[in-house]
């Protein structure tokens, strides 16, 4: 079986932010709705570094979405299994024909990376933008990163990898020692979000 994951390189990462708004458009994501955010550890106040100067100054960046867990959280809540991990690859999956809208999922999360639409969404400019095939956004329903599955079904990779100006974001199967993702992890340090949590994150954030 395929274990999709993605890895960030935060050597490499700036917190551009330029796959956020990827995702916002090739998703059809409405106002104030972010998939994907840029974020940076360090000082108390975004993009400052924390530490002392000269030379005591650490500042981390990486992006933050769902992290597609191998023990979801959001999955084993879900009353009506609108949520669930695809048995062929890990990936986790809204389905809102079957989503009533409760919530549940939102709360579980212990990543904050669930949008529910409480009211009809809007876009900035008037209308939905980005690829006919990405997961429709409607009133009641919860939706979150997908990894693009739209475009991973079809052979591409998720559009947050093909923009990264310092190729800082590697997606693939963590199964195959053959996969780039995969020798990234076997020969890198890196660390994961929340792995405390039971989740079994798949996405590693390399050192």
């Amino acid at each position: 079986m395929t274990r999709y994951g993605m890895a960030v390189d935060t050597a490499r990462c700036s917190a551009c932010n330029a796959c956020s708004m990827t995702c916002k458009v090739e998703n059809n994501l409405p106002d104030t709705v972010w998939w994907s955010e840029g974020k940076t550890e360090g000082g108390e106040v975004r993009y400052t570094p924390g530490g002392s100067y000269p030379d005591g100054l650490t500042i981390t960046y990486y992006t933050l979405a769902c992290q597609h867990c191998s023990n979801p959280a959001c999955v084993s809540v879900c009353p009506v299994d609108a949520t669930y991990r695809r048995t062929e690859d890990g990936l986790v999956i809204q389905d809102n024909e079957l989503c009533i809208g409760c919530k549940l999922c939102v709360e579980a999360c212990p990543y904050q990376v669930r949008t529910f639409y409480d009211t009809d969404p809007e876009w900035l400019i008037g209308f939905p933008v980005g690829d006919d095939e990405a997961p429709a956004h409607e009133i009641n329903y919860v939706t979150k990163c997908t990894f693009c599955v739209h475009r991973v079904d079809r052979g591409d990779m998720p559009a947050c990898i093909e923009i990264c100006p310092t190729q800082a974001r590697c997606f693939g199967d963590l199964d195959d020692p053959d996969s780039d993702i995969a020798k990234q992890i076997a020969t890198r340090d890196y660390t994961q979000l929340l792995t405390e949590m039971g989740t079994g994150p798949n996405v590693y954030l390399l050192k």
